[in-house]
């Protein structure tokens, strides 16, 4: 047998004389496994912070979601949630008649929120979330009789509430201008008539606007 294979097994033999020497070591006081409560760590301790990594790697990741191709078809509106604009695309679930569900922007982003819930006659209450899995918001509103939808998104507690207000879209136009007075946004109006008196019509008899010229026979 060559030195390496001796060197080799002489490792293994000292690992495992290590390992039988910890598990034949002597308890802890009362031969119970417990330490002592003097030697015991204090309670809520983190040692080397692992049970903060546990729960961090517990977490989904948090990406951020884009649009839905299925949801393209569904009914688009457009409006304000808080100050903010949004357009939201929401249609009906195939397996719940009462059930509805879809996503909306903030204009300029290119993320969504899904949003998802039901409509009990004119009562639409939904939650949202931007992940996929968490809950990130709350919304309840009435629909008008001309398809028109208010009312108020909060947090999932039920705090920091935001009104908002949807409109049916026509579809392809573009998110409208927030209802503030900005002239900017809107389109000029067209220029007024002019209000100058017309001119004055020439005399009877008169020819080239040359008055006082006979016409003979």
């Amino acid at each position: 047998m060559t030195h390496s294979m001796h060197a080799s097994r002489l490792v293994a033999a000292l690992a495992i004389t290590v390992a039988l020497a910890a598990c034949n070591s002597p308890m802890p006081a009362g031969g119970s496994g417990v330490l002592p409560p003097d030697q015991r760590a204090p309670a809520g301790a983190d040692a080397h912070g692992a049970q903060a990594a546990i729960a961090e790697l517990a977490l989904p990741p948090q990406k951020p979601l884009t649009p839905n191709p299925e949801y393209a078809r569904f009914p688009r509106y457009v409006g304000t949630l808080g100050t903010r604009q949004i357009e939201m695309k929401l249609g009906a679930k195939t397996d719940d008649p009462s059930g509805v569900h879809g996503e909306y922007r903030f204009a300029g982003s290119p993320n969504v929120i899904l949003v998802a819930g039901d409509r009990d006659s004119d009562t639409l209450e939904i939650e949202e979330s931007n992940d996929g899995t968490h809950i990130t918001g709350n919304w309840v509103g009435k629909f008008a009789p001309d398809g028109s939808v208010s009312g108020e998104r909060m947090n999932p507690d039920d705090s920091n509430g935001q009104p908002f207000e949807l409109r049916p879209a026509v579809a392809g136009a573009g998110l409208p201008p927030l209802p503030d007075g900005n002239a900017g946004n809107a389109a000029k109006a067209p220029a007024a008539p002019s209000l100058e008196p017309a001119p004055p019509a020439p005399p009877k008899n008169s020819v080239g606007g040359t008055s006082n010229v006979i016409i003979g026979e």
